[in-house]
């Protein structure tokens, strides 16, 4: 094994990695979770704003064990905390929504409302995408922001999910110009619309480009003021059996080609999944520049 080597965008020495060991052989009774938090403590590995990087910590040690550099210990399964289930519209009882067939101009100006986690307004967020969006919504982990979009009289029309980019994306690394060390050490620099609906009811030209304009022009100050670090570009994945993409065009999103049909999950190429554009948009003139830049 080589004295030094590249892991999600950090050079692992030899004696950081022995250290890993030995503080999972001297504590076998530490969860996965106990030296995640260990490992961000010991070695700072913090946002801007001082929050534990737990999700980035954890996923770090997965690949050193996918490695067999380290054995992990095995989830204590009777120890994990159940889950919150998410809400659905019909859980919250909220009165039959009034349909909206109108212009843009009729039901402008547009309130984006940041929402935040566990509030009265991420409830309504969290059922609408469990209710209404065609994957529906199972959690949300890592960074990660949510919209609430109201029309002029405080009705909720739509809202969007942004979480973390796709590890690999074969045309939009190449699109960029990453090479893996880059890509690894800069993808928490982009961002992923992993959902966006519009509500079922609203029937209005023009306004989903419109939010989507909207959104790209604070996303990146959003993203700074709660996490600490900014955007700089974001991707999303249309599915082409569904979707024309006609909106994320309309709003000087760029297509760059189209995903190969597999998951995260897959490791043996046999899962098949629908086709999917990626489109991605750049959130600041020297955005390559910033992507390609080292750390």
């Amino acid at each position: 094994m080589p004295e030094a080597f590249h892991c999600q965008g950090r050079v692992v020495r030899d004696a950081e990695l022995a250290w890993i060991r030995r503080l999972i052989q001297s504590n076998p009774q530490w969860s996965v979770h106990r030296i995640t938090k260990e490992l961000c403590d010991a070695w700072n590995w913090k946002t801007n704003t001082g929050v534990i990087k737990t999700f980035a910590a954890r996923s770090f040690l997965l690949k050193l064990q996918s490695r067999g550099l380290l054995e992990l210990p095995a989830i204590q399964v009777n120890m994990r905390r159940a889950r919150r289930p998410l809400p659905s519209v019909a859980d919250l009882e909220l009165s039959p929504p009034s349909r909206i067939d109108c212009r843009l101009r009729d039901i402008q100006p547009l309130e984006i409302e940041l929402v935040s986690p566990g509030s009265d307004s991420d409830n309504l967020f969290l059922a609408h995408l469990v209710s209404h969006h065609y994957l529906g919504l199972r959690s949300i982990v890592g960074e990660n922001l949510r919209y609430l979009i109201k029309d002029c009289s405080g009705r909720a029309i739509a809202c969007l999910l942004f979480g973390s980019s796709a590890w690999k994306s074969t045309a939009r690394d190449q699109y960029i110009g990453w090479v893996p060390t880059q890509r690894e050490a800069n993808l928490f620099l982009t961002t992923n619309n992993s959902r966006f609906l519009i509500f079922p009811w609203v029937r209005v030209p023009y306004l989903a480009s419109h939010v989507l304009s909207r959104i790209a022009a604070r996303l990146s100050e959003d993203w700074q003021q709660r996490y600490g670090h900014p955007i700089y570009l974001v991707e999303t994945f249309v599915d082409r059996s569904r979707f024309a993409g006609t909106c994320y065009r309309a709003a000087n999103w760029q297509c760059v080609g189209k995903t190969q049909g597999r998951t995260r999950q897959d490791r043996h190429h046999q899962i098949q999944v629908p086709l999917k554009d990626i489109y991605l948009y750049g959130l600041s003139n020297n955005w390559r520049q910033r992507l390609q830049s080292s750390i």
